[in-house]
């Protein structure tokens, strides 16, 4: 999947503009790569749009060290820092991003990033999309 397809995709689940889209785009997958380490990463990157693929690629944890242990709420806390935006908007532009993500990569490969998400006190990964956003 290209870049701009990639981003209207977001921007459309969303109701971001698709400027906004593309940061939150960014700040979705910078947070991923502090969880999502090694080759699964790697793996994940190659599929993605150059423009995006270098935000999972080249990081072992947050500044070097582990992967960065964050629940969701904290996730979409680094989410919204990162890409200068309320919560609300972190939710429903993460949301999105993952919604898209299902699309642009394998089945397998976007198994294997969920698997090392941060979970909620029920199991469930986090986050997820909203009910609202559909194909």
């Amino acid at each position: 999947m290209r870049f701009p397809r990639f981003i209207d995709a977001v921007s459309r689940r969303s109701g971001l503009s698709t400027e906004q889209a593309a940061v939150v785009a960014r700040a979705v997958l910078q947070t991923m790569a502090e969880r999502v380490t090694g080759r699964p990463a790697d793996d994940l990157a190659g599929q993605l749009p150059d423009e995006l693929d270098g935000y999972l690629g080249g990081t072992d944890g947050a500044a070097g060290g582990p992967p960065a242990a964050a629940g969701p709420a904290e996730f979409l806390r680094r989410v919204g820092a990162r890409a200068g935006v309320d919560e609300a908007t972190a939710r429903v532009g993460t949301g999105a991003v993952f919604a898209t993500l299902r699309e642009a990569v394998t089945v397998r490969e976007f198994q294997d990033m969920v698997a090392q998400l941060p979970r909620d006190s029920d199991g469930g990964v986090a986050p997820v999309p909203p009910p609202s956003v559909g194909d």
